[in-house]
């Protein structure tokens, strides 16, 4: 494998001959790094950090180091990466804990900005995308297809519904519902469906019609959550994707955000 010789790799760690480990990388022993993955430079994979194939890490950032969490204390934790991502620059991603599982993951095909941070025990799924400077505390989970605009913060235990936009500058304290738009202007609150992402990605314009029925509802009505999705369920069209909003409200344990 294309290791510089300025790079530092434990013997132990289990590289596949296809990867390449840029000038002033560190690698621990426990670390895995899968098929064609390109480290450019001056990256630090430290812990038990299983990476897939065919990702780009971009220069200065760091991956499976130790957690933040002041609970924490030296157990055994994972960090999974799937295959495909983009990590972009000072990108940070710490290991799991007891409290949330013991791993960190994230999914596939992935773009991670410019110093994104993911906190302990997050799960991040599949075609997600971090904005700029996006802060995750521990145990947040963004689901497929989400995209989280620059400068914005999510608090611990929140979760983030597949295909919904957080806008820039949102501080997100309850989950954000699947295929809604969210943003800060000036406080953080629903503007109905991510319509243009969804029309973007195939959604069928039914669809689309119906979560934005749905969500202003729950957002414009002025009825409480359990009186919005009684109507919901009367009055809008049913669609598998309108099934899996109402299943994520009632999952909810910190409540969605409204506004």
């Amino acid at each position: 494998m294309p290791v510089h010789p300025t790079a530092i790799v434990d013997p132990a760690a289990r590289i596949d001959p296809s990867a390449e480990i840029g000038p002033f990388c560190v690698i621990g022993p426990d670390v895995e790094i899968g098929a064609r993955t390109r480290l450019m430079a001056h990256l630090y994979v430290d812990g038990h950090t299983m990476i897939g194939e065919d990702n780009v890490f971009f220069p200065y950032s760091t991956v499976g180091v130790a957690s933040q969490d002041l609970k924490y204390k030296g157990e055994l934790a994972y960090t999974k990466i799937g295959s495909r991502n983009k990590i972009r620059e000072f990108v940070t991603i710490h290991r799991g804990t007891v409290g949330g599982g013991l791993e960190t993951v994230v999914g596939d095909d992935c773009l991670l900005m410019t110093y994104s941070h993911v906190a302990h025990d997050c799960r991040i799924g599949n075609h997600v995308i971090l904005g700029n400077s996006v802060g995750l505390a521990g145990h947040v989970t963004i689901e497929d297809w989400a995209d989280v605009s620059p400068f914005s913060g999510v608090h611990q235990f929140c979760r983030i519904g597949r295909h919904s936009f957080v806008g820039p500058y949102s501080v997100i304290k309850q989950d954000v519902m699947p295929f809604s738009l969210t943003s800060h202007q000036p406080e953080v609150q629903v503007y109905g469906a991510n319509a243009i992402g969804l029309a973007r990605r195939g959604f069928e314009k039914p669809v689309i019609e119906s979560l934005q029925t749905a969500l202003r509802l729950l957002t414009r009505s002025g009825l409480n959550t359990t009186q919005a999705v009684e109507r919901i369920r009367a009055e809008v069209p049913a669609c598998a994707e309108l099934e899996e909003l109402l299943a994520f409200i009632a999952a909810s344990e910190r409540g969605v955000i409204k506004g």
